[in-house]
């Protein structure tokens, strides 16, 4: 497989529109005659596009006319966070090889933004009447994967810590999957107190958005 310059006589993707809608998007395009099928490449925005290398890349998802003509479009679920690329190749064969278009016009490419993506979480106190310390229950609610290094927790005495720096800062030791991830649970003195903040408010909080249940 390999790139192949645009030229008149050979075929181009045009009119490409997106939409998104419950994190998945829809793509369409105009068909040029004859072309049968297409190959995708979806990658993250503000990055090289993929048709600037030497080669295609091997993240590439072939798509038919047939399978675009029975669902009316292109469906794509979005895990990612963020401004999403796609980027649609028309294919082509020579000699048995298999050929990319490659259109420097960009009338093949089209940016989506996957927004932000929630972060939910619980943090649920309990203390027996005798005990003096109490057991703490934090549950996180992802809606795309989170790696551990984006939120921690901040214990504080006597009050609720009011950022990342007021209070004993605590790391988590793993990753966050999509759905519902329920912590180990910790035990902290009876007065007191927890709150979950982004590691790096300005970082994350680009992608993120950390919502109490």
């Amino acid at each position: 497989m390999r790139y192949i310059e645009h030229s008149p006589d050979l075929p181009a993707i045009t009119d490409i529109t997106s939409r998104v809608e419950d994190r998945t998007c829809t793509l369409r395009w105009r068909w040029p005659d004859g072309l049968q099928a297409v190959y995708i490449h979806k990658g993250p925005g503000g990055g090289e596009h993929p048709e600037e290398d030497s080669r295609p890349p091997g993240s590439l998802k072939l798509y038919t006319r047939e399978e675009y003509k029975a669902g009316g479009g292109y469906y794509d679920r979005l895990e990612e966070i963020g401004l999403v690329v796609y980027t649609v190749f028309a294919r082509v064969t020579e000699n048995g090889e298999t050929l990319l278009v490659r259109q420097r016009d960009g009338e093949n490419r089209t940016t989506v933004s996957a927004g932000k993506a929630r972060i939910y979480y619980a943090i649920d106190r309990k203390r027996g009447l005798f005990r003096k310390e109490q057991t703490v229950h934090m549950t996180i609610t992802a809606e795309v994967p989170v790696g551990r290094e984006v939120l921690c927790y901040v214990k504080k005495r006597g009050g609720y810590p009011a950022d990342k720096e007021d209070g004993i800062r605590f790391p988590f030791v793993q990753d966050f999957a999509p759905g519902r991830n329920a912590l180990p649970p910790i035990e902290i003195g009876k007065d007191d107190h927890i709150r979950i903040f982004f590691t790096d408010g300005p970082k994350y909080g680009r992608y993120y958005e950390l919502v109490p249940e």
